[in-house]
């Protein structure tokens, strides 16, 4: 069986569009149609619904996808193998999301040590919000995602990477400094909240929701894209904000801002390694997670 119509297949289930799937492909639309097609013909079966609005498979297009999708897995195993001697040198490419926590403190420096263990490897780290990283995972598009929150998604996996410390960051001098406040005198405050998808954000959320309170019983004054914005903010004093603590550390060593604690509050995370299911993991993405996993220990 031709894999690279199975390929096409997989991409129009998964992505529900022709022309997206010839997008993630890199190979024009009406290419993709005429894979499928002659996949159809082949088995002699409709394997897709093109009646809706989105493409949908057929309940022969399900049991296909399943066992075409562990096809594909075995397939890129043995590409990699057969690309890479088992004890040589490291080599090849690894591009890997983060989301803006990790993403701006943690991973630049984890990806930069172990790049100059393995000269042969180049990197490439996207950062962006933990929903669009996952989407991304999910679409092949990066081998690895790093990502503050774990959201549920078809053909995602998700594993417990590291632990980050959340804390509420506040100006230096702030009365907020250095004291354990209650959530009423956090009402009466300015609050700098990251944009919806942010991990740190949802963490926040979740740990208001079990002390009774909502976001919207704060005093929410901006909403910004990323947790450089947000700290920002703090520095110039133009509120408080949740954040990953180690977003701020060097903030915190050079005395520009503080750090407060609320009553009944004890955000942290789980920052999450996220991979697409049935994928099958190349050498070098191996070798980074073994890494960070000791260096982040």
């Amino acid at each position: 069986m031709d894999t690279r119509q199975l390929a096409a297949f997989c991409a129009v289930v998964e992505r529900r569009s022709f022309s997206q799937a010839a997008e993630q492909l890199g190979v024009t639309q009406p290419a993709v149609s005429l894979q499928i097609r002659s996949l159809e013909k082949r088995l002699g079966l409709q394997l897709l619904d093109r009646s809706g609005r989105r493409v949908e498979p057929t309940d022969a297009g399900r049991r296909l996808y399943r066992s075409a999708h562990k096809l594909l897995a075995m397939e890129e195993q043995l590409l990699a193998e057969l690309g890479e001697e088992a004890d040589g040198e490291l080599g090849g490419r690894l591009e890997l999301g983060a989301s803006t926590g990790p993403g701006g403190t943690v991973m630049p420096v984890v990806l930069a040590e172990f790049q100059q263990l393995h000269p042969g490897v180049h990197i490439a780290l996207s950062v962006s919000d933990t929903q669009h990283v996952v989407e991304q995972v999910a679409r092949r598009e990066l081998e690895l995602g790093v990502v503050g929150a774990a959201r549920r998604h078809r053909g995602v996996v998700f594993e417990p990477f590291f632990r980050d410390e959340v804390v509420l960051a506040v100006p230096a001098g702030h009365r907020f400094a250095d004291r354990t406040v209650t959530l009423d005198e956090l009402k009466q405050e300015p609050l700098v909240l990251m944009q919806e998808g942010a991990g740190v954000r949802q963490v926040i959320d979740d740990e208001l929701r079990e002390a009774g309170v909502r976001l919207r019983d704060l005093d929410v004054r901006l909403e910004l894209g990323l947790q450089e914005s947000a700290r920002s903010a703090v520095i110039g004093g133009y509120g408080v904000t949740f954040i990953s603590r180690s977003a701020i550390e060097a903030d915190l060593a050079a005395g520009t801002v503080a750090v407060g604690r609320v009553e009944g509050l004890e955000p942290s995370r789980e920052i999450s390694l996220a991979r697409s299911a049935g994928r099958a993991e190349t050498r070098v993405a191996q070798a980074f997670v073994e890494f960070a996993r000791s260096r982040l220990a």
